[in-house]
């Protein structure tokens, strides 16, 4: 008996549900009437083998163009020995996995976790797939399963040659004993031969077609659509509306207050309902942050740098930094800042809810479909067993998608309407102005100097917001937040510094203006990179010491870091004279587990115009599962951290958002894009993550680029506000 059955749940009533949450969803409303005999048997949670040998690999986390489908499938289909031309996948639903004791683990693809976090149990439930494989065909055979072997899904009797395929055993496979977990020995990485390999990703065929749907896309029968509008002001709510007026529109249906501060408009189709909404007539209490300014936010930030106040909390400290740098003969100091910033996904949030007093159901673009179905549940006011969430592959995620407040919203509006099917979508105006923005900090750094440049002492104040205290309080550590320190930590494997000081001391000033913070691609590591790798440009030329060489007296106690930074040092030829006018600049960093370096090579006309000729960037991951993959999400973290670097501030003006869409927040365009030269090194030995640390290293990189070819020393971003002409 297979596990969905002990469990209660028929195998005809998972695959519908998961089928719907991986193909086009319409099967969630037209289930076929076959038998469950004619479906194909699940060998275990994660590998079902249908009888034409394709073989169906389920996958938990999210796929939100960062290639984690792709390399899950290969690192299950490395175990389980199957061909790779049959392999597709599915995901299972959060529901299934409440119902069968979280079988699948963790649902949340964020922190660039998705592959490191699971490759342990993902990898054991292909090799105890095989292991059983192996088993049904030796007792058909009636051979001991010693004699037997498999290669891509053949099966071979060795002393007969006898010979089957996956597809024929799967069905008495799938009714054996699972083997004990424990005793599953895994495949060292130096035999790989699906995982480890440049597969083409298993996504792009139908991206590329433009036959790929996203949440937006969904179409449900009796579907109707809704647009929304919250308080522009954050903390603000909804005095009153007057929807009469409104509601005599043609296709309009409904107009619904949705908690305390939004209002939205359901309609035949998304335009009818937003161009509603436009004219709907509202009155906002913008409450008591109306009056807030983006220079109110900026001396609440820097007022933390003060060092007469105590920090909130000290993340990182070696003996007595601020005596050091008291007693040293010489001290470098420099105060940077970094803004608020949206994730500008290019599919804006949106979810798919239908609500019945018994069941609610939601089909949405999520980075954690666990979080998704909670909230859907408090939402629906139902327990979570009447609940389910059925995932979509996401048009970007960054960390937006983590939150589930879109999710909350469509299942408002649908208990207005139970049993309709409602599609919210966000205007790119909503989206803009209601993120959950990468926090706005800045940081005081001191640095104490021997006679002879050395570093004896290194003090930094960071000051500003904490993400943690905005989406995740209970995650907070007697009032610290650990997050803020990315890349700053004593060592260990997750997000430490690259240094030795004598004398260190790294703390934070808490501070919380009203706008909400939230997790955003590559989090606090990407400040905390400039902090401290332009600081430690300013001391190299302050002290008329190569950077190159300054670092790497200080990484002699970390090889791993150093092995990276020398890496893009020789492939750009350091040292060696760059091209007439071009000028270069080194970062490192490490974080979610890997190691990262990067140069630059840029030039700045005398007018000011920065051109970025070129970037070399080097990760030690541990295992790389994909490098195709991983020079793919290195040079997309390129693009990322540049647009960033270049053009991406949020301000704010009388308490609201000042940026509505891409006309006053521009991202990076091709014409601004360097080349990308990756070296994928892993070292072996531990799993790091790929898609988010390398974006780190690009704004230092090109910071420190631009001080060597103009002399001028950006501390501010973005970019696109500094005179870069040369001093």
């Amino acid at each position: 008996m297979s596990t969905l059955q002990q469990d209660g749940v028929t195998r005809r009533g998972f695959l519908a549900s998961t089928g719907a949450a991986a193909g086009g969803l319409m099967v969630a409303f037209h289930v076929p009437l076959v038998q469950a005999s004619d479906l194909p048997p699940e060998i275990n949670a994660w590998v079902v083998v249908k009888p034409d040998d394709t073989v169906v690999i389920r996958i938990a986390r999210s796929e939100m163009g960062q290639g984690t489908l792709t390399g899950l499938a290969q690192l299950v289909a490395e175990e389980l020995d199957c061909n790779w031309r049959r392999v597709t996948t599915e995901y299972p639903t959060p529901g299934q996995n409440l119902k069968r004791q979280r079988i699948w683990g963790n649902f949340s693809t964020g922190g660039s976790r998705g592959i490191r976090e699971s490759h342990d149990y993902v990898r054991k439930g292909g090799a105890m797939a095989r292991m059983m494989l192996l088993q049904a065909a030796a007792e058909g055979w009636g051979v001991p399963v010693a004699e037997c072997s498999v290669t891509r899904g053949v099966i071979t009797h060795t002393p007969s040659g006898r010979k089957t395929l996956y597809g024929r055993v799967a069905a008495a496979a799938g009714k054996l004993t699972p083997p004990d977990p424990s005793s599953v020995v895994l495949k060292d990485p130096k035999d790989w031969k699906i995982a480890g390999q440049r597969m083409l990703r298993l996504d792009t065929f139908r991206k590329t077609t433009g036959q790929q749907d996203y949440g937006m896309d969904l179409q449900l029968p009796g579907m109707l659509n809704a647009a929304i509008k919250d308080c522009p002001v954050f903390g603000g709510t909804v005095k009153s509306f007057n929807a009469a007026p409104i509601m005599r529109r043609l296709g309009v249906k409904k107009v619904v207050q949705v908690g305390t501060s939004a209002v939205a408009v359901v309609a035949t189709s998304w335009w009818t309902a937003k161009t509603a909404l436009d004219a709907l007539q509202i009155e906002w209490d913008y409450g008591p942050h109306a009056a807030v300014s983006q220079a109110d936010i900026h001396a609440m930030v820097r007022g933390g740098l003060d060092l007469s106040v105590p920090a909130t909390s000290v993340g990182n400290s070696n003996g007595d930094a601020v005596a050091a740098i008291t007693a040293a003969p010489r001290r470098i100091e420099a105060i940077y800042g970094y803004p608020y910033q949206n994730h500008a996904c290019m599919e804006p949030m949106n979810a798919t809810a239908r609500w019945t007093a018994q069941r609610c159901e939601v089909w949405v673009g999520t980075q954690n479909g666990e979080a998704a179905l909670a909230a859907t549940a408090e939402a629906a006011g139902l327990p979570a067993a009447q609940c389910e969430v059925y995932k979509q592959l996401l048009g970007g995620g960054f960390g937006r998608r983590g939150r589930s407040d879109y999710i909350t919203q469509a299942v408002q509006i649908a208990k207005s309407m139970p049993g309709t099917p409602i599609k919210l979508i966000w205007s790119r105006e909503e989206d803009m102005q209601h993120c959950f923005f990468h926090p706005i900090t800045a940081a005081k750094l001191s640095a104490g100097l021997d006679e002879q440049g050395n570093i004896t002492g290194l003090h930094m104040r960071i000051s500003g917001q904490s993400i943690l205290a905005t989406v995740a309080p209970q995650a907070m550590r007697d009032g610290k937040d650990m997050v803020v320190y990315q890349g700053l930590n004593a060592s260990g494997p997750e997000a430490s510094i690259g240094y030795s000081f004598p004398h260190l001391l790294i703390e934070h000033a808490m501070r919380n203006p009203h706008v909400p913070a939230g997790f955003w691609r590559g989090v606090n590591l990407n400040q905390n990179a400039i902090y401290l790798e332009c600081f430690l440009d300013e001391v190299a030329h302050a002290t008329q010491q190569d950077p190159l060489a300054l670092r790497r007296k200080l990484m002699a106690n970390h090889p791993k870091h150093l092995a990276v930074l020398d890496a893009v040092a020789a492939r750009v030829g350091w040292g060696s004279p760059a091209p007439a006018g071009v000028y270069r600049g080194l970062a490192q960093t490490m974080g979610f587990g890997s190691y990262v370096a990067a140069c630059a090579e840029v030039s700045v006309s005398p007018e000011g115009k920065l051109k970025i000729h070129r970037i070399v960037a080097a990760t030690d991951c541990g295992h790389a599962v994909n490098p195709q993959q991983i020079e793919a999400q290195v040079e997309g973290s390129f693009v990322y951290g540049l647009s960033a670097a270049l053009f991406g501030e949020i301000t704010v003006k009388d308490g609201a958002v000042e940026q509505k869409n891409f006309d006053t927040y521009p991202v990076m365009r091709l014409a601004d894009m360097p080349p990308v030269e990756t070296i994928v090194m892993p070292s072996g030995g531990f799993w790091g993550g790929v898609g988010e640390p390398t974006i780190a290293v690009a704004a230092p990189a090109v910071l420190n680029a631009i001080f060597a070819a103009t002399g001028k020393r950006i501390r501010e971003l973005p970019l696109k506000s500094q005179d870069l002409r040369r001093a």
